[in-house]
């Protein structure tokens, strides 16, 4: 369900105590658990994580980055990213960069890698997890992913199923009030990803805006670029 929201979150003023709520620690290893079922990590993976944030899935709660060659977090929030380049700096990790990109604002993937002087294809892995209904146009975002993923690699978004618009307390920045997974499979398709399955990745008991605990249901689709 696509809803129209003119306002954008401030992600940069949460940044400082996203890491602080028990539960989004909780969320984030269960994707992470979904994630490494959907596809098998090796040594010689080069990841993108989009909407990265404090990098809970890369270098902490999951902590991808020994398992694979190199990684890069992509968020729109400076604030964001600087949180999780301290803890690049205080690990003292070489495999692991960041780079701002606003894809709302008209950015593009591609460009800004040649820009940083990374690869702009054949990355083995780009996962998304709980970002996607903070973007407004969905089906342009997954054929960037699809122009930058490598043969044989994989796209794995986490988001929610259609939820009403009572996940957050406050629906400023949310583009979409969950996602029909059906609907999300076929732009998969549309992008060219085969493969595509989906999954229940994970359940959120939380209190809605009217302070009723509702649980939420959290899914992973997996597709391949063959």
């Amino acid at each position: 369900m696509s809803v129209n929201s003119i306002e954008k979150r401030d992600f940069d003023k949460e940044a400082a105590v996203w890491d602080e709520k028990p539960a989004r620690l909780k969320l984030a290893k269960e994707i992470a658990d979904a994630i490494s079922k959907a596809v098998i990590l090796k040594p010689d993976m080069d990841i993108i994580d989009f909407g990265c944030g404090t990098g809970l899935l890369t270098v902490e709660i999951y902590n991808l980055q020994p398992l694979v060659r190199s990684i890069i977090g992509i968020d729109s929030s400076k604030g964001m990213l600087d949180i999780l380049n301290t803890k690049i700096s205080k690990l003292n990790l070489t495999n692991v960069k960041t780079m701002l990109v606003d894809i709302d604002q008209g950015d593009a993937i591609k460009a800004v890698c040649e820009k940083r002087g990374c690869k702009t294809s054949g990355y083995n892995l780009v996962t998304s997890s709980m970002t996607l209904h903070h973007i407004k146009e969905i089906k342009p975002l997954l054929e960037q992913f699809y122009q930058i993923i490598g043969e044989g690699g994989h796209l794995c978004i986490a988001d929610l199923d259609p939820d009403d618009g009572r996940f957050h307390e406050n629906n400023t920045g949310v583009f979409h009030f969950g996602f029909n997974r059906d609907e999300l499979r076929q732009t998969f398709v549309d992008a060219g990803f085969k493969n595509v399955k989906d999954d229940l990745a994970a359940k959120v008991a939380k209190p809605d805006q009217n302070g009723v605990i509702r649980e939420f249901d959290v899914f992973l689709i997996a597709g391949e670029k063959l």
